[in-house]
């Protein structure tokens, strides 16, 4: 499972100019799921997610997590993440889980989160979405559950 998780101040994605999630302060994070992903690739990468270090403190670095500023989540699923442009120009996508297994682990993901954070928002999975968002820093990380990066 594969995550770029971004710093947000706030951020929306909408679905045919209809806004179906929309978080402030918090972290923006595009999902994407591999064929290989169980729920202990979710869950290693949920708890990652929430205790990721990039908030400021009082002294301006970065020591607090979204879990201690209370911080809100948007999660959108982005199969593209598994995208392989090694070969030629055209990217494979291969690696990326089918909707069906993509979609339950998504789904986990969402539902283990909203166990542990106040505000949890989503896309709408395989639809056509424009992501908005106003980068706080900004602040970009990559996670990888296979720890590939």
């Amino acid at each position: 499972m594969r995550a770029v998780i971004q710093r947000v101040s706030r951020a929306q994605v909408s679905v045919d100019g209809e806004i179906v999630g929309e978080i402030g302060r918090g972290i923006l994070v595009l999902l994407g799921v591999s064929v290989e992903d169980t729920k202990n690739e979710a869950s290693y990468l949920l708890e990652k997610t929430l205790n990721l270090r990039i908030f400021e403190d009082a002294e301006g670095k970065m020591n607090l997590s979204l879990l201690d500023i209370k911080g809100e989540l948007l999660v959108v699923s982005q199969f593209t993440l598994y995208g392989d442009a090694r070969k030629g120009r055209r990217p494979s996508f291969i690696d990326a889980a089918a909707p069906e297994k993509a979609n339950a682990l998504y789904e986990f993901f969402v539902l283990e989160a909203g166990k542990q954070i106040e505000k949890v928002e989503t896309g709408r999975f395989q639809a056509m979405m424009n992501v908005e968002l106003a980068g706080d820093g900004p602040v970009t990380i990559l996670l990888d559950s296979a720890k590939l990066f």
